[in-house]
C-alpha cells in the first residue's frame, strides 16, 4: 500500500501521520481517531449522515480522501460543541425536538450550519430544499426544519 504523509487539524488537534493513500477521511475518522459521531449510512455519499465540516464547509466524508484534506481544518460533530456546553445549533435542535434516534444529526447539524450563513433563506421550504442531500428516517422533517428556523432566526 502507497503511504502518504498528511498534516490536518481536526477539532482544534494538529495531526502529523503517514497514512495509506487510499484512506477516506470517515474511516480515518471513525477508525484510527475514534471519532464515531460521523456515520456511515450509505457508503455512496447519498444520505449525509457522514458530513463534516473541511476549512467551514460542508463536505460528505465518505466520498473525499484523507490526502486530499491534507493541511486542512476539519471539524467532526465531536468538535462542534463542548461536554458541557453545546453548540446553539444543538441547543436548537434539543429545545425544538429535532432529533429521534439521532443517526443523521450529526450532518444535518453541519447542513444547518451551512444554510444558516445564507441570509436570504427563511422558509420552510427553502430549508427543506437545502437538505436535499440529507436522508432522515424518523422525523418527517418537521422539528428539523423547526430546529433550523429557530437557529437562523436567533441572533446568529
Amino acid at each position: 500500500m502507497n503511504k502518504v504523509k498528511i498534516d490536518v487539524k481536526i477539532n482544534s488537534i494538529v495531526i502529523s501521520k503517514e497514512v495509506d493513500a487510499n484512506t477516506l477521511l470517515v474511516d480515518f475518522l471513525r477508525y484510527d481517531l475514534k471519532l464515531t459521531g460521523t456515520h456511515v449510512g450509505c457508503d455512496t455519499s447519498q444520505c449525509g449522515s457522514c458530513i463534516v465540516m473541511i476549512n467551514n464547509k460542508c463536505i460528505k466524508s465518505c466520498s473525499i480522501l484523507l490526502v486530499q484534506c491534507n493541511n486542512s481544518i476539519i471539524t467532526t460533530v465531536e468538535g462542534l460543541g463542548k461536554e458541557d456546553k453545546l453548540h446553539k445549533i444543538q441547543e436548537s435542535f434539543k429545545e425544538n425536538h429535532g432529533l429521534q434516534c439521532g443517526f443523521c444529526t450529526p450532518g444535518i447539524l453541519f447542513s444547518a450550519l451551512e444554510l444558516a450563513k445564507d441570509k436570504d433563506i427563511k422558509s420552510d421550504h427553502q430549508i427543506r430544499d437545502f437538505l436535499d442531500g440529507n436522508l432522515c428516517r424518523c422525523t418527517g422533517y418537521h422539528n428539523i426544519v423547526k430546529s433550523i428556523k429557530s437557529y437562523i432566526n436567533k441572533d446568529n
